[in-house]
């Protein structure tokens, strides 16, 4: 067995903790900035700063749902290759991430040809006006050329973090963001090239950014390589990863959705000004969110491997901790933004009326993460078990079933505020939800009974 993977299996929770997650974190801030960065840098191009950043907030859902495949392939397959590696099994956990390959190089190809071809009817969908169309038509058509890059570089990592590799996965993510950090201004500014020019330093970034994780995944430092026999498909398998991949899945691709019935409730009820307004917000939840994802993506794999050793008491301790930490984070992460909204929306703009209308509402906005760190710790706990079905609903509860109905009727009755109100309604009663579905259901799935389903 590979040092690595003896250290998830035996070195002190909280110390390996620490090791895994800390570059998870910074992997994943650092991850959210390739876009977060581009519209700190368009929400300040001269004289077209609010309709170039309304406009690429309109291209945003495409973005995310291009994303939401990389997480498909990358959470669904990881945690169950962790497992199979704490099983020993190591043939068997390269199979998965050979298959996980294929299934993104396909994925790109569906995604490329489908948004090429109804980009534009999907950006007015989506709440873009004639003022901003331009802006997301020009973002998207770039980005969508990097989208094998987009899927290999997101994608490809967890099964790096998952192999106990957290530094490395840390180093592939810093490379790309850190050249997309630099690109960004140059090209935006200096080469005059606005909003097109942030698309193209994204893509070149996550080519970077896929060339390490690939040559990492192909070479010897690597315990699980990707292989050529690997590649070709086995259904099995990849009924595996769906099933497992389809709630990650649904929680980053329903972003898109959340993102298109929210920018098409204020552009009915309110114009580009609000639609702005909800793509600052929501770039600020992530940024709060991001190290939660991060903390929650490099503590799986010690649940998942220590899971499938048969070590449950190295289970319960990490997810304790975990979820803890969660709920501590997203408390004071609220409270922070709600106490000083003004100062994260000029981060974003240097419209006043913007900035004025981000520190009026987004208090209420942001009011849901009070209690949703809980939730974002019960999630990853149910995947790294290879509990799909329950992880699916609590991730399709929060946006599917509630907020994407909320976001739709609420505007009706009480017009803009109405669409502010839905996010934290959904936040507080799908993390109540989580709790209720963790209590009734951990004792069972810690048990020998229940490893063995594991396919």
């Amino acid at each position: 067995m590979a040092v690595k993977e003896d250290m998830l299996g035996t070195e002190k929770i909280s110390v390996l903790m620490t090791k895994m997650a800390i570059p998870s974190v910074i992997a994943q801030v650092i991850n959210i900035l390739y876009n977060i960065v581009d519209r700190i840098y368009i929400g300040h191009i001269p004289n077209a700063s609010a309709d170039a950043l309304t406009g690429v907030g309109v291209a945003f859902p495409i973005v995310t749902f291009i994303s939401a495949f990389s997480a498909f392939v990358g959470a669904g397959g990881a945690p169950l290759s962790a497992i199979w590696q704490g099983k020993g099994d190591n043939d068997r956990a390269e199979k998965i991430l050979g298959n996980g390959v294929t299934m993104l190089i396909f994925f790109t190809a569906v995604l490329m040809a489908v948004f090429y071809i109804f980009m534009k009817p999907m950006l007015y969908a989506f709440g873009a006006s004639d003022a901003t169309i331009g802006y997301g038509v020009t973002y998207i058509s770039i980005y969508l050329a990097g989208t094998l890059f987009v899927e290999l570089a997101l994608g490809l990592n967890p099964y790096i973090i998952s192999q106990g590799a957290a530094k490395t996965g840390m180093v592939s993510v810093v490379i790309g963001a850190v050249i997309n950090i630099v690109l960004d201004p140059i090209f935006i500014f200096i080469f005059d090239m606005g909003v097109a020019g942030a698309a193209l330093a994204t893509i070149i970034s996550q080519l970077v950014s896929a060339l390490w994780v690939v040559c990492f995944l192909t070479s010897k430092k690597a315990v699980l390589r990707i292989k050529l026999k690997n590649l070709t498909p086995d259904f099995r398998i990849i009924k595996s990863i769906s099933a497992l991949g389809v709630s990650p899945f649904v929680m980053r691709s329903t972003e898109s959705l959340v993102s298109i019935a929210l920018n098409s409730g204020m552009q009915t009820y309110g114009g580009d000004l609000y639609v702005g307004s909800i793509t600052i917000m929501q770039s600020v939840m992530q940024f709060f969110s991001a190290p939660l994802g991060g903390f929650t993506q490099g503590v799986q794999p010690i649940i998942s491997y220590n899971f499938g050793a048969g070590k449950f008491d190295r289970v319960k301790k990490t997810y304790r901790s975990m979820i803890g930490v969660c709920t501590i984070f997203s408390l004071v992460g609220a409270v922070v933004i709600m106490v000083f909204p003004q100062i994260f929306a000029g981060m974003f703009t240097n419209s006043e009326e913007l900035i004025e209308l981000c520190g009026r509402k987004m208090p209420l906005f942001i009011s849901g993460m009070l209690l949703f760190g809980v939730q974002m710790g019960i999630q990853p706990t149910f995947m790294a078990l290879g509990q799909a079905k329950i992880s699916l609903f609590i991730a399709a509860l929060r946006k599917v079933i509630l907020l994407v109905p909320l976001a739709v009727i609420m505007p009706v009755f009480f017009g803009t505020e109405g669409v502010y109100m839905a996010e934290p309604i959904s936040d507080f009663t799908s993390a109540t939800a989580a709790m209720i579905l963790f209590f009734a259901n951990i004792k069972k799935i810690l048990t020998e009974d229940a490893l063995d389903k594991i396919k």
